[in-house]
């Protein structure tokens, strides 16, 4: 798999750009789309040093793990607070800075840091995350998953196709999604996946999701593909999962689902 194309780049960005028209405000310390602090550092690509966020449960595991890719914006506190969330349910969560510490606040900012930053790298980095995850003596590196929201849901997707031995891979609304079988690379070879759309999503048409499960069963990869009334784009977030409505049911979904295959 040689990751995304400078056709789907384009695609891409043309999609982030219609979501994120309305922009977003400067982010304050409260905010959620205030920069998330990193608390552990391991080895990149060509001596690169990477930065992610590690929410780990109580106890000393060995626990199953997940790796959390975060939207385009960035790493920030959404994502962080949604990786606390998931270790509270018994689960090793590192959120990996795909960005590098850029951290986009408009849309503006966000098309920027995503045109800057090469496709290659951000695998590779995506790559170096799997493996400290992995590494950590507390957890068991047999129940490892990867899952992303927008950005990471696709960043979750591709690593799916070249990672051997993942668990389980979830992508929530990632762009572009795989329509063709043979693009799939190894992601037969790995566990189930789950993807979860919002039927009212201007950015990824319903076609594009059926397409993607038909690629799925055609390669004779378990899925399940969920698309749920009423909600278009990236409507599960820290300030939603729990609130009730889709949001809630679409992250009840995902914490049973992680507990079938992890």
């Amino acid at each position: 798999m040689k990751g995304i194309t400078r056709e789907r780049l384009v695609a891409a960005t043309a999609i982030l750009l219609a979501f994120g028209a309305a922009g977003m405000l400067p982010a304050q310390e409260s905010d959620p789309a205030a920069p998330a602090d990193p608390n552990v550092t391991y080895p990149g690509p060509d001596g690169a040093r990477l930065h992610g966020y590690l929410a780990t449960p109580d106890g000393t595991g060995p626990f199953p793990a997940v790796l959390m890719i975060h939207e385009w914006w960035g790493l920030n506190r959404d994502t962080a607070r949604l990786a606390d969330a998931l270790a509270a349910e018994g689960y090793v969560v590192l959120a990996p800075d795909t960005f590098r510490g850029s951290v986009a606040t408009t849309a503006q900012e966000a098309i920027a840091q995503l045109q800057a930053t090469p496709q290659e790298q951000i695998a590779a980095d995506v790559d170096a995350a799997l493996a400290y995850l992995r590494g950590l003596g507390s957890v068991d590196a047999e129940r490892v998953a990867s899952m992303g929201f927008c950005f990471g849901g696709t960043q979750s997707m591709f690593l799916g196709t070249r990672a051997r031995g993942l668990a389980a891979v979830v992508t929530f609304y990632g762009s572009g999604p795989i329509q063709s079988p043979d693009a799939l690379g190894r992601m037969a070879d790995n566990a189930p996946v789950l993807g979860i759309f919002g039927r009212e999503e201007s950015n990824i048409s319903v076609s594009e999701v059926n397409g993607f499960e038909a690629a799925l069963n055609a390669a004779g990869v378990e899925n399940t593909i969920t698309i749920y009334d009423g909600v278009g784009h990236a409507f599960v977030k820290s300030t939603t999962y729990d609130q009730g409505g889709a949001a809630t049911d679409a992250w009840n979904q995902l914490l049973a689902f992680l507990a079938s295959e992890l």
